[in-house]
């Protein structure tokens, strides 16, 4: 495996490590809390080489587009200051992480970190050129996420082992992963990064 060392401009982005899509969450993805351990080890690295560390949340308000009550396609999810909501106390984010609110618009769906938040501009003021993304779920926010990082002309790599899909049609998470590689993205494991 080809060690990445971690330099000046690179960021981790944790995407979406929340109750509600967590095993046993209204949302749950099979498996997701597998992404935890390979997480905190990133976080770990980043955190011992002063790296900037986001972490994306759903912050949905009662009503949501997204909600089937309103005819979009999901049940009920990371409402604001519930459980549910809530990042899982296991993910081991440091005090200065910083957190990035998305969905948080009642008549606005938001996949990707990108999408009506300020995290390009605060990417921007860190300079970061690089970013390493993991959490859930491959097939939806990361994969958005990935979409967008390559749009705004970042360079970004994929932690295959801290991320899972929801598989809504089997197969979708590994079409997510090719789609990712093919617009660009490294597929890597959190064990190719080093200090």
């Amino acid at each position: 495996m080809e060690e990445i060392r971690l330099q000046k401009g690179d960021a981790l982005l944790v995407v979406d490590v929340q109750y509600d899509f967590l095993p046993g969450g209204a949302l749950g993805v099979k498996h997701g809390d597998e992404v935890i351990p390979p997480l905190n080890l990133c976080v770990a690295l980043f955190e011992g080489k002063g790296l900037p560390i986001f972490a994306s949340r759903d912050w949905h308000p009662a009503g949501h587009c997204s909600f089937r009550e309103q005819g979009g396609p999901w049940a009920v999810h990371c409402v604001q200051n519930t459980h549910g909501a809530e990042f899982s106390p296991d993910l081991r984010l440091p005090p200065g992480a910083g957190i990035v609110n998305k969905g948080d618009s009642r008549d606005r769906e938001a996949y990707s970190v990108f999408g009506g938040t300020d995290l390009d501009q605060r990417l921007k003021r860190a300079g970061v050129r690089r970013i390493f993304i993991g959490g859930l779920a491959t097939d939806y926010c990361v994969l958005n996420t990935a979409i967008d990082a390559h749009a705004l002309g970042y360079e970004y790599f994929v932690l295959v082992d801290a991320v899972r899909a929801v598989d809504v049609k089997p197969g979708d998470g590994a079409r997510a992963l090719a789609e990712m590689k093919r617009l660009g993205a490294h597929l890597i494991e959190s064990g190719a990064l080093t200090p």
